[in-house]
């Protein structure tokens, strides 16, 4: 009989000894226990040897005995399944049997051992623990019910799927009415676990759920006012799944449930009350939300805009009364892992200078995410930024009688949290702002130099949200001003300061783009001084100001005494950082953006920067190879390294054009984009393709060589699952058609069939049908014969995505292989011939010669109809284009 099993007294002894020295601080001690610990999980019994800690050695002190489960936990982890039979036959039985022990953290550390065996797929192969669990809800001991519950909690968390499939026999059906009975029980402890329990089944939809859905939602509404937070606050998680899930059921009651909702939101408990305010985030995205919440707005308003004040708590662990800590260095676990986004290739559009991101804007009301990430006060924000989006100019109504007592409040508290109100409306009320922004921007920049930090870092977030406007005005009334005080903040004596400082620069800078070619002697004075000033994490926020000011200016940068300030510094950090170091990323995204528009001006610099983005990506190869053949001895190496190198080898290539040629020519770069090309992670093969595409532009006499080997894989690479992928691959064809010439020809069969199903795909974004239709049209132009039959397959949507693109060369091109391919195949263009007419009206100034064939087609196409048709057929265009076509082209 298994449970005889007795530990030897030698044994145990040992174990305990180690338990012990396992709590001592010194972490020496703690790694020679580690060790031990490993060598003792050679014995078959030692398992049992920790599960009898925890559950008979009752004289031992709760930490230890709770820590030997802990261990034992961590086994079943790794190693449950080479435990043997008898071993794990006595753990689960010794945990069922304890799951009601009179200490808390004895049941909870048995709890958490009971789901872990649970997860590693034992679930299946202990079929009597749900049976017993539920059947122990039922017993008369308080210990014993709370024990049992945690653990069942533990597992619906975990094990959701599984508890909702017929591998179980559908175990659900009985224990989600068995919960149901106890939203009512005497204890509050078990009432909170009861509602966790069902709430893991919402978002799922889970069947054994719908079924009950009435009654759960009465309960629900009973246990409304219950006097334990925890159980208010699964209460307000349960409604704000149920939101998602089934507003239907939630209709008839939704006057009383925002009633209740906004009392809970100003819930004495943070917990519920966070909770509660996350219920307004989610109604804000259901369609319903304008009808049922607008009787409530009144009152919303003041309870959103009362939670995004500083909490005492909040302002501690800001250090908020800290004002100057430029000095003090940074703590590293502090600093966020940064992402590196891969270059995609766009399009530049009419009326405005940006690409349309694909990805929404990131500037999210990140103004402390060092605090504990998420809390009353961000989702309050949060939810007054989506409710400004949904009522518009209606919430202004509610807004400003609190916005004008709160921005001119003497208490900097209040102040702060009204000036973060105005941040956070300004997407969603913009327009009826707009009148009292020449009053309201001024105020702002006056709050720059408060003597709060908090309040000057909250200011630099808000004034940031209205940059789009300050920019439309005169530059001397409202720009000056705000780029001088927001240049000081930078410099700031408080890093939070200079953080929120950088980022709303950054966003400036986007925004006003060449307007600041008049400042830039100023601001790079400013930026180059906040070098020596910065630590470690502003300075990665510092390198993105630099490099969106590059992006922002271009060529203006390129003067030899804005180089001489700016390359110095910039180049010191380069060489003083480590290949493995990550802060390589940001400083290489803003290099690349540099090189990219000083161009020649560059020149000096570029040879020592290309050679070591080519020696990351031929590192970062060689050890995935390693690491691909001996996985025991190497891990995986970080690709990020070699993603950021060929992005920056593409700005190099960018902005040096031909002047990157004798770097080319002395380097192995080819046969390294051979490699990546071909890689397994999407976002090396998109850097890849994007550096495929500006090197064929620069140099493309040492591409050539290798088109048919690149070219079979840019085929395989039309895949529009993988946007940015498929993307650049698109768009590099495109480059390198025009490169071949009527040499492209062996290679339009692999690519042309991918590329009429991209731009025929529904839903396809923008940017990837933009380039689609300027690689067809390339491919078009420099071998027709074999494009142009296929023109009634494409035409109408590739006339409908180039339409709204400025005129540019790659527009040129296109439009050239258009009307090549016309000429070959006129009557595949017949049937659509009116979109044709409304691409050609998009152009402002097409060159003469292409101007000519436009004329040459129209008049062609009007000849051949007859008068009287064509009259009948340009009827149906809009005046608009009528007029256009008319007086450019006289038809």
């Amino acid at each position: 009989m298994e449970c005889q099993w007795k530990p030897d007294e030698q044994g145990l002894q040992q174990i305990l000894q180690l338990l012990k020295e396992s709590q001592s601080p010194d972490t020496s001690t703690q790694r020679s226990v580690q060790q031990k610990l490993e060598q003792l999980n050679q014995y078959p019994d030692f398992n049992n040897y920790l599960i009898f800690v925890l559950t008979k050695l009752k004289t031992e002190d709760e930490p230890t005995r709770s820590l030997s489960g802990l261990i034992l936990k961590n086994n079943v982890k790794a190693h449950y399944q080479n435990f043997p039979n008898g071993v794990s036959d006595f753990i689960k039985n010794e945990c069922l049997q304890n799951i009601g022990d009179s200490s808390p953290l004895i049941r909870a550390t048995v709890g958490i051992l009971i789901t872990t065996i649970a997860s590693k797929g034992e679930l299946q192969n202990w079929p009597e623990l749900l049976p017993k669990l539920c059947l122990l809800l039922d017993s008369e001991d308080y210990n014993t019910c709370e024990g049992a519950f945690g653990a069942l909690q533990k597992i619906c968390e975990d094990s959701a799927e599984i508890l909702d499939s017929d591998m179980l026999d559908r175990p659900l059906n009985v224990m989600i009415p068995k919960f149901l009975q106890f939203f009512k029980h005497n204890s509050p402890k078990i009432r909170s676990h009861a509602i966790a329990c069902v709430n893991q089944f919402i978002i799922s939809r889970t069947q054994a759920l719908m079924l009950h859905i009435d009654p759960f939602i009465e309960n629900l509404f009973a246990l409304a006012g219950d006097e334990e937070p925890e159980v208010r606050k699964n209460v307000c998680r349960a409604l704000v799944m149920l939101l998602e899930v089934r507003l239907d059921r939630l209709l008839p009651q939704m006057h009383n449930i925002i009633e209740y909702m906004l009392q809970r939101t100003q819930d004495q408990d943070e917990n519920v009350a966070l909770e509660a305010c996350e219920f307004w985030l989610t109604l804000a995205e259901q369609p319903v939300c304008k009808e049922v919440l607008c009787g409530h707005l009144h009152k919303l308003t003041p309870v959103l805009v009362n939670g995004m004040k500083y909490s005492e708590i909040d302002i501690i662990l800001l250090k908020g009364d800290v004002e100057e800590d430029e000095a003090i260095p940074d703590n590293e676990q502090d600093i966020r892992p940064r992402f590196h986004r891969s270059r995609t290739v766009a399009q530049q559009h009419e009326g405005g200078d940006s690409i349309e991101d694909e990805e929404d804007d990131e500037d999210d009301l990140d103004d402390d995410e060092t605090i504990s990430d998420w809390n009353l006060r961000k989702c309050s924000a949060a939810a007054l930024d989506v409710l400004a989006n949904v009522f518009r100019d209606d919430l202004l109504l509610h807004i400003l009688p609190l916005l004008k007592e709160l921005l001119f409040h003497p208490e900097w508290l209040i102040k702060e949290s009204g000036i973060l109100v105005l941040g956070a409306i300004a997407e969603g009320c913009m327009q009826g702002m707009i009148a009292y922004l020449p009053e309201l921007i001024p105020h702002l920049v006056q709050c720059l130099s408060d003597k709060k930090a908090l309040v000057r870092s909250i200011t630099c977030w808000t004034l940031s949200r209205y940059a789009h406007w300050v920019v439309s005005q005169p530059p001397d009334t409202y720009l000056k001003p705000l780029m001088t005080e927001l240049l000081k903040r930078i410099l700031d004596s408080n890093k939070r300061v200079q953080e929120a400082a950088c980022s709303a620069f950054a966003t400036l800078e986007e925004e006003a783009c060449t307007e600041l070619v008049p400042y830039l002697a100023y601001i790079l004075d400013t930026l180059v001084f906040a070098f020596s000033k910065y630590q470690h994490k502003n300075l990665l926020i510092l390198y993105d100001a630099i490099g969106t000011l590059a992006d922002s200016v271009g060529h203006h940068l390129n003067k030899p005494e804005y180089i001489q300030m700016l390359m110095p510094p910039l180049i010191q950090k380069w060489n003083q950082l480590k290949d493995e170091d990550k802060d390589l990323f940001p400083l290489l995204e803003c290099l690349s953006s540099v090189a990219t528009a000083l161009q020649s001006g560059f020149l000096p610099y570029c040879e020592p920067v290309y050679q070591r983005c080519v020696n990351l990506v031929q590192k970062t190869l060689a050890h995935a190879v390693l690491h691909q053949t001996q996985p025991e001895f190497y891990e995986a190496p970080d690709k990020d390294f070699m993603i950021v190198a060929l992005d920056l080898l593409s700005g190099l290539a960018e902005g040096l054009g031909g002047n990157i040629e004798q770097l080319v020519a002395r380097s192995n770069i080819l046969t390294l984009m051979y490699q990546c090309m071909q890689d397994k992670m999407p976002e090396v093969r998109q850097s890849s393709f994007a550096l495929l595409g500006d090197l064929t532009k620069a140099c493309f006499q040492h591409v050539k060589p290798c088109i048919a080997n690149f070219m079979p894989i840019l085929g395989t690479n039309l895949n529009p699952e993988l946007i940015s992928v498929c993307n650049n691959a698109t768009w590099a064809i495109g480059e390198i058609s025009i490169q071949m010439g009527s040499e492209m020809q062996p290679y339009v069969p692999m690519v042309l069939q991918q590329l009429v199903e991209i731009i025929n795909r529904p839903n396809t974004p923008k940017t990837l049908l933009e380039n689609t239709a300027i690689t067809i049209g390339r491919l078009g132009y420099v071998c027709p014969q074999e494009v142009a039959p296929m023109l009634q397959q494409f035409i109408r949507p590739w006339c409908t995505s180039l339409r709204n693109i400025r005129d540019n060369e790659e527009k040129d091109s296109a439009f050239r292989g258009i009307c090549t391919m016309i000429t070959v195949n006129p009557g595949g263009v017949v049937q659509d011939f009116i979109f044709f007419c409304d691409a050609v009206a998009s152009w402002m100034n097409p060159k003469d010669d292409l101007r000519e064939m436009f004329y040459k087609i129209l008049h062609g196409f009007k000849n051949q109809v007859g008068d009287e048709n064509w009259r009948r057929f340009s009827d149906q265009f809009p005046l608009p284009l009528k007029e256009r076509l008319a007086a450019f082209y006289g038809v």
